[in-house]
């Protein structure tokens, strides 16, 4: 099916990126529990056999606001969850079975303390919410990897604004009043992670 894709894409000139490997979580109201890690010794015959001009790979991030159980992680000194390390080893290894081939992560929202605190006050209900350190992500954003998906964050900055002007000005209606807010809080955080986290500040296109 992948093969079949690319073919067809590659026809208008669409680039394809595919993926090897599960990640736990729900995307597209397709669902699965746990993840599967990607295996580096399938790397080469799946790219070369389909085609693919990118490839995401599974090393430990998911889908979501609940990227990890509580059991899964430790805690700091502050007693705040600490989410186990990504799969760094299998990175490397893809890397050297596709030297220069673009690698992508999917599911990698940083899930950001402020925002979910900033939604859990004003009434929504995100208990032990966690997503990927930052420090994880710009180790991975100088490696092969290329695109880093943190559409969860996204949707975090949005829905903390939205709440906060319905909390504090119940009477408002007129969505340019939250929407904007809303707006202004996804650009603030998608500069964050361009400048520092991505390190995609100046690279585009």
């Amino acid at each position: 099916m992948t093969k079949k894709v690319v073919e067809y894409a590659h026809k208008y000139d669409v680039t394809v990126e595919g993926e090897l490997g599960v990640l736990a979580g729900v995307e597209d109201e397709v669902a699965s529990e746990v993840s599967h890690y990607t295996k580096p010794e399938e790397v080469v015959d799946f790219t070369s056999k389909t085609g693919v001009d990118s490839l995401a790979i599974s090393i430990g991030t998911s889908h979501g606001a609940y990227k990890f159980k509580p059991e899964q992680c430790t805690r700091n000194a502050e007693g705040k969850l600490v989410p186990p390390p990504l799969a760094f080893d299998i990175l490397k290894s893809i890397e050297k079975q596709l030297p220069g081939f673009p690698i992508v992560l999917h599911g990698s929202s940083s899930v950001p303390e402020e925002e979910v605190e900033t939604i859990n006050k004003f009434g929504g209900k995100l208990p032990n919410a966690i997503g990927i350190p930052e420090e994880e992500l710009r180790k991975a954003a100088q490696s092969a990897v290329c695109k880093i998906n943190i559409d969860s964050d996204s949707r975090l900055a949005m829905t903390a604004a939205i709440r906060r002007v319905f909390a504090e000005k119940p009477e408002e209606f007129d969505p340019r009043k939250y929407l904007g807010p809303a707006r202004d809080n996804m650009k603030k955080l998608y500069i964050h992670k361009i400048v520092n986290v991505l390190g995609s500040d100046g690279k585009a296109l």
